[in-house]
């Protein structure tokens, strides 16, 4: 099983959120224990972006273990026509395209995606499996 993590998940481990930081730590040691990890470089960018020191956090990711599988054709592919989708079927712009990346990557490199974001998820990328916190 290879789980794809999604940034939120990450910052609350990270950062210890009281309000998710547990069930976030649960949801990954269960992903842990089921396979392997990976992550996409939008995340590691959002993570990474969110710290002063990007080698203490890069670090950080290693040490659960995280692989980063970079983007390719089929991620951009995948994101860009779920998104032109989005757009044309009235959705506003609030959601980025980053969050398209993450969507696409983790339908095209992973099993499931583990996130707090399943609404949209759900909603957009029907046939991925979501692992939720």
């Amino acid at each position: 099983m290879i789980t794809a993590i999604d940034s939120n998940v990450l910052l609350d481990v990270l950062t210890g959120s009281v309000e998710h930081g547990a069930q976030s730590a649960a949801a990954l040691r269960l992903a842990t224990s089921e396979g392997a990890l990976i992550t996409c470089t939008t995340v590691l960018a959002e993570v990474v972006g969110a710290y002063d020191q990007p080698s203490a956090v890069t670090r950080q990711l290693e040490r659960l273990g995280l692989d980063l599988v970079p983007d390719d054709r089929a991620v951009a592919l995948a994101a860009g026509r779920v998104y032109r989708a989005y757009r044309k079927g009235g959705g506003a712009r609030e959601r980025i395209l980053p969050d398209f990346l993450i969507g696409a990557h983790a339908a095209v490199h992973a099993d499931r995606l583990l996130t707090r974001d399943r609404g949209f998820y759900r909603s957009l990328f029907a046939k991925l499996k979501l692992l939720e916190p």
